[in-house]
């Protein structure tokens, strides 16, 4: 995890306040010191994740520094119809979106004539479709190609090619049937098999409803949207009106970077003390070695045990003192999973 952060790829057709989104985002960027795995790529903003259990574990600790959990955002080209095919700037948008792990699709919902649309019409639903079927394109494309490159081993009864083809065909008809690939149960073998291959729509997609206050609003789309979403709004790119600059809360931006931490899978625990509070971030289901090389690659292997207390407790106890007296500090070993909230002390 420290050597790499996950990311998620901003998407979306041309004029659905893509950029404005990712401004407001990076408006809220990082410096990138505190994070190793940071590019100095324009296209990346470094976000960090709203949490009000940080600043009070940062408080209780009397930190002099306090340091934020981040998920970092790609900005990705707008797509156009038939990017699979090589249109607009296609390839370069396929190949940007096989980088990150996860999508984040802003879908237009908002009605402004000064902001034209590039169907000439607002219909949600329809651009989720229009990017999700490039998308779908892309993928069986791939998995088409691949199929062929198989024969041959599948014909001389090779068995990790047999395997391997009868996942791909399964794939190939949920793909010609328009279906996501995120969508269809694959046990852990078959999503193996497919990691090589680097899906789209293997990827997690989070759907972000661009609404905006000065316009009529097709949210009645709620129920038919496929997959999680989460709603904003677009004034908040807005910041030279100063009294949009504290908003961002209530214009879903906090929600939306929460969000996009969730569908990428990780969650956070703490480390806290005089000299600083931090949030880690880890992948859901890690265990205690695992979520120590957050920290450092050696806790791995130097692990002898963990002292955890959840946040909760702690800040209920107001102190680490009372919180152990109180019995709410465990010692916990290597096969332990770590849960989001978890401030722990790690013994090597």
């Amino acid at each position: 995890m420290s050597s790499h952060a996950l990311s998620i790829g901003i998407v979306g057709l041309p004029n659905v306040g893509k950029s404005t989104l990712f401004n407001a985002l990076t408006k809220k960027s990082v410096p990138a010191e505190n994070y190793p795995f940071c590019t100095i790529d324009p296209s990346v903003g470094i976000v960090p994740v709203p949490d009000k259990r940080l600043n009070e574990l940062s408080r209780l600790s009397k930190s002099v520094k306090t340091i934020p959990a981040v998920v970092e955002f790609v900005d990705i080209a707008g797509l156009v119809k038939g990017a699979s095919v090589g249109e607009g700037l296609g390839n370069k948008f396929l190949t940007n979106i096989r980088e990150v792990d996860a999508i984040l699709e802003v879908v237009r919902v908002f009605e402004d004539k000064d902001v034209i649309h590039v169907h000439n019409k607002i219909d949600p639903l329809s651009d989720i479709e229009v990017i999700n079927l490039e998308l779908i394109l892309a993928d069986l494309q791939t998995v088409t190609k691949r199929l062929v490159n198989i024969v041959k081993d599948v014909k001389r009864g090779d068995k990790t090619a047999v395997l391997e083809n009868e996942v791909l065909e399964k794939v190939v008809k949920s793909l010609e049937a328009g279906k996501l690939i995120s969508s269809i149960k694959l046990d852990l073998v078959e999503k193996e098999i497919l990691a090589s291959i680097h899906l789209l729509t293997m990827k997690p997609i989070l759907y972000a409803l661009n609404t905006s206050e000065a316009s009529t609003n097709k949210l009645d789309i709620k129920e038919k949207i496929p997959g999680d979403y989460v709603i904003i709004d677009p004034v908040f790119g807005d910041f030279k009106k100063p009294d949009r600059q504290e908003d961002r809360s209530g214009r879903g931006l906090d929600d939306l970077i929460k969000k996009s931490y969730e569908t990428l899978n990780l969650i956070t625990y703490f480390t806290t003390g005089a000299d600083e509070s931090r949030a880690w971030t880890i992948v859901k289901g890690s265990t205690a070695p695992v979520a120590g090389t957050a920290i450092h690659t050696d806790f791995k292997d130097k692990f002898i045990r963990a002292e955890v207390v959840h946040c909760d407790d702690l800040i209920k106890s107001d102190s680490y003192v009372a919180a152990r007296e109180k019995g709410l500090v465990r010692t916990e070993g290597k096969e332990y999973v770590v849960k989001d909230g978890d401030v722990i002390e790690f013994k090597i």
